[in-house]
């Protein structure tokens, strides 16, 4: 006997993807459930700065995910109704030597060419832009297209403003399978929840997921840290980071990297970023990671040693081994669609994300090549 469905899709993960996947599969006219284990946002959306960047993304798929992200982003902003502190702010890259400052211009010079804004600013200028930078920095890029939101904030308007009917703290434990192999659903410790398509949409456990379905998705947890600052007076007036932050980001190292990422917030705090390391899903505090996010940060603005940091958190970045998300349909198994996997770049690609999973559940053809997203992309484990 075959069961009714409940709804057109269910989607697995309650964070920013989810929601976003939510948001254009409801606009699109489907009857969408979402689930999550914990509350909104309770994962890696929760850790996060809320970063919409294009600034640190080179050429290639993943920037182009990023412009499409960004004008996603701008039209949700446009109502009025959904105040999720979106901030079209800016970002700038600082070198702090003339050899960096040579390796960013070469980088810039190819996002240019890609479509994206970037206008070089040389060092006697630095401080038209932020008047509080330290002084002697060899030069920088400004992105006028970098933007901010608060990331918890935006998921729950999201989730809300689609309609989806919504259960947390609702542990998924199977994927639902016919006959034919085909997804029908998800089995969870309440309850099964039936539907002809499942989007895999949580994040670092995204490969757990994959797994109650029979597939590998090798998504990996990585672990970084902010800091937040005493509310403070708007001093920092873009999102600044050192150029450093690109090849860190790239990197494949599993061990501790750290590089100076500094945000003013619309509440008044100051975000202290960023640092990265694979350690499994170790929450523990690392006061070494910590003490060189502070350092880092006075390094870009001296001013900041004389604030109080009031408290840190830590995230699990959804991180795959060719840094690129997996979004799209698995052909292993029809049905399952996948949307996770963005690292640390999941807030702001997932605006494109959510309107390309609506696209390939509603049979249209994506606004972008999902060919280099491919869930099966990676070599099986041997037997």
């Amino acid at each position: 006997m075959t069961e009714s469905p409940t709804c057109d899709v269910v989607v697995v993960g309650a964070g920013m993807v989810g929601a976003a996947c939510a948001w254009y599969a409801a606009r699109a006219g489907l009857d969408v459930t979402v689930v999550d284990r914990g509350p909104v946002a309770g994962g890696t959306t929760g850790a996060g700065e809320g970063n919409l960047l294009v600034s640190d993304k080179e050429p290639g798929p993943e920037l182009e995910l990023a412009l499409l992200s960004g004008r996603l982003w701008s039209r949700l902003a446009e109502d009025p109704g959904r105040a999720f502190e979106y901030e079209p702010k800016g970002g700038v890259v600082v070198a702090a030597t003339p050899g960096a400052l040579a390796g960013l211009e070469a980088f810039a010079a190819g996002q240019r060419a890609a479509g994206v804004q970037a206008v070089s600013v040389p060092a006697d200028r630095l401080h038209d832009l932020e008047p509080h930078l330290a002084p002697g920095l060899a030069g920088a890029v400004h992105y006028p297209q970098d933007a901010q939101v608060m990331p918890a904030l935006a998921a729950a308007h999201l989730l809300r403003a689609s309609g989806a009917r919504l259960h947390t703290g609702r542990t998924v434990t199977g994927v639902l399978r016919g006959p034919d192999g085909a997804v029908r659903g998800v089995r969870t410790d309440r309850g099964d929840l039936h539907a002809p398509a499942v989007v895999n949409a949580a994040g670092p456990w995204g490969g757990e997921v994959a797994a109650l379905a029979g597939v590998r998705l090798p998504v990996l947890p990585r672990r970084g840290y902010v800091l937040v600052t005493e509310p403070l007076p708007c001093r920092v007036r873009h999102k600044v980071y050192a150029a450093d932050y690109v090849a860190d980001v790239a990197s494949d190292s599993a061990d501790l990297q750290t590089s100076p990422v500094v945000e003013g917030t619309a509440a008044g705090p100051v975000l202290i970023g960023a640092s990265r390391e694979r350690v499994g899903f170790d929450r523990s505090v690392s006061l070494p990671a910590l003490r060189a996010l502070a350092a880092g940060a006075i390094r870009l603005f001296p001013f900041l040693a004389g604030v109080r940091a009031l408290r840190t958190y830590a995230g699990f970045r959804p991180y795959l081994p060719d840094h690129l998300p997996a979004i799209g349909p698995d052909p292993r198994v029809p049905g399952l669609l996948h949307a996770c996997g963005h690292e640390g770049a999941g807030i702001g690609l997932s605006t494109g994300t959510g309107h390309l999973i609506a696209q390939v559940l509603c049979g249209e053809r994506p606004a972008l090549d999902l060919t280099p997203f491919r869930p099966d992309r990676f070599a099986e484990e041997p037997a």
